[in-house]
């Protein structure tokens, strides 16, 4: 036991002087934390040396390896089309509202199959499951739940702390910090029905080509990594920003990594200020405001923020040729009235009991519409 400890304090010996170790060296170290076979100061150690250092695309892998490996439900949902997982890291220094959960309904809403692995908030105030949850959609059923649901609604969400999803241990680790870590990648990364396209939101510029990296080491065929400024700069989110420039790892169909750099002005966006797109008020709140986005009712920042990050997976699914169509039909699809469709077919089909939630998304659907709900 003395010789495992020791072997295990030099990994974080050599992360903390700032050394990058090999993949294989990653996943046997997060086994061992996974089988809680490291006391909780050397778990902790390690996940804040190697977050603190910046992690490698081969140490993000050899994570998501052994959290994929030994630690994750796994189901391969039967689908036409390429399976597509949509999300942000959390860890940024701009907290907005749920734009990935809004962009995921719209996307799905015109038939790109998704299936998206997300968490409670952890660095944030309000993640996908929390939102997901008031919505209605059962957060805590079996991953054969959420493959039942990608199949008939064409859109599911796993539950990266849930014990039915990563059985094991993964669960444990996050219900017990509350700062972002490496996990927020590589734990997001542990999709049960692993997906072969990803958009994905980072919280800092220097994790966009990493991330990125480690997507096609992983075995991602597109993916589209970003991190969005604020305005003055010194910011940033982990969506497409429309408060100043975004930018971009992109995973091509040649199997290179495109790096590059948008703005919103040039997809027809206009430049919004932080207070019309931050995380105001609570959960209930949120909730309304989305559901007041994604049905069309309010024009503004919100809608215009969700469009632009739904773009990229119109984009990548290849149901538009680029960002700025991509952009054209996100707000095409709101307009239709198709993402509550959508919204309420995913209800239906990730829950044990639809009747009960479906007429709490009515009833929570019909308050969004109430004059004094603010836009």
């Amino acid at each position: 036991m003395e010789d495992r400890l020791r072997h295990f304090g030099a990994i974080i010996d050599r992360l903390i002087r700032g050394q990058c170790i090999s993949r294989s060296e990653a996943r046997d170290a997060f086994i061992e934390i996974l089988q809680n076979e490291q006391p909780d100061l050397q778990q902790g150690a390690f996940l804040a040396a190697i977050t603190a250092k910046g992690a490698s695309p081969q140490e993000i892998a050899g994570i998501w390896e052994a959290i994929y490996e030994i630690d994750t439900v796994k189901v391969f949902p039967q689908v036409d089309g390429p399976l597509v997982d949509n999300c942000g890291t959390g860890m940024d220094t701009i907290k907005t509202f749920n734009i990935s959960t809004a962009a995921s309904i719209v996307a799905a809403a015109d038939g790109v199959k998704m299936a998206k692995h997300g968490a409670r908030a952890i660095t944030s105030r309000c993640g996908a499951v929390d939102m997901l949850e008031a919505l209605g959609v059962d957060v805590d059923c079996d991953a054969s739940l959420v493959k039942r649901s990608i199949e008939r609604a064409g859109i599911g969400i796993f539950n990266g702390m849930s014990g039915r999803v990563h059985p094991q241990a993964l669960y444990r680790i996050l219900s017990q910090i509350r700062f972002g870590t490496v996990l927020n990648i590589a734990g997001s990364l542990a999709n049960p029905a692993l997906p072969t396209h990803g958009v994905r939101g980072v919280y800092s510029q220097d994790m966009i080509l990493p991330v990125a990296r480690c997507m096609r080491e992983i075995g991602y065929k597109r993916a589209f990594v970003v991190h969005g400024q604020g305005g003055d700069g010194t910011r940033g989110m982990d969506e497409i920003s429309t408060l100043g420039k975004t930018a971009v790892a992109e995973l091509g169909k040649d199997g290179e990594i495109h790096e590059y750099t948008i703005s919103a002005e040039e997809l027809g966006i206009n430049r919004a200020h932080e207070i019309d797109i931050i995380h105001q008020g609570e959960r209930e709140d949120e909730v309304l405001r989305l559901l007041r986005v994604i049905s069309g009712k309010e024009q503004g920042p919100r809608r215009e923020i969700v469009c632009l990050n739904a773009s990229p997976v119109l984009y990548i699914a290849g149901h538009v040729s680029d960002l700025g169509k991509g952009v054209e039909r996100a707000a095409e699809i709101i307009d239709s009235g198709r993402p509550l469709k959508k919204l309420r077919s995913w209800v239906a089909e990730q829950n044990s009991d639809p009747e009960r939630h479906l007429e709490h998304l009515e009833e929570m659907i019909q308050l969004s519409s109430a004059d004094e709900v603010a836009g």
